[in-house]
C-alpha cells in the first residue's frame, strides 16, 4: 500500500523559508515521478513543481525561481524548498506519486499525501 508523508509546513513571516518532506513507502520510489501541489481556501488545486524519476523538474510559473523540487531516492523522499515566500503562497501542500509523469502534470495522480499546512504572514 502506497504511504506519503509529508512534513515541514509551519508559519513563517514574509521573505521566509521552509523546506518540506515527502517520504513514500509501499512503492519502487525511484520508478516514479513525484508532485507538489497546493490547495488555498476557495481556489482549485494547483501543480507546484514536479520531478520525474530521473530527476527532471518542473514549476508553475508562481514560484519559478523561489521554489526547489529534489528528491533522495536512497531515503525515498522528495523535498519542497520554498525560498522568498509570500503570503500567497498560503495552502495546504501536498505530494503525489504516480508511475506517470502525465498523470501528475494533469493533476491525477494515483496517490496523494495528507498534506501540511504552509502559513506566510507577519
Amino acid at each position: 500500500q502506497v504511504q506519503l508523508v509529508e512534513s515541514g509546513g509551519g508559519l513563517v513571516q514574509p521573505g521566509g523559508s521552509l523546506r518540506l518532506s515527502c517520504a513514500a513507502s509501499g512503492i519502487t520510489f525511484s520508478r516514479y515521478a513525484m508532485g507538489w501541489y497546493r490547495q488555498a481556501p476557495g481556489k482549485e488545486r494547483e501543480l507546484v513543481a514536479s520531478i520525474s524519476g530521473g530527476g527532471s523538474t518542473n514549476y508553475a510559473d508562481s514560484v519559478k525561481g523561489r521554489f526547489t523540487i529534489s528528491r533522495d531516492n536512497a531515503k525515498h523522499t522528495v523535498y519542497l524548498q520554498m525560498d522568498n515566500l509570500k503570503p500567497e503562497d498560503t495552502a495546504v501542500y501536498h505530494c503525489a506519486a504516480d508511475q506517470v509523469l502525465h498523470n501528475i502534470v494533469v493533476i491525477n495522480p494515483a496517490s496523494w499525501g495528507q498534506g501540511t499546512q504552509v502559513t506566510v504572514s507577519s
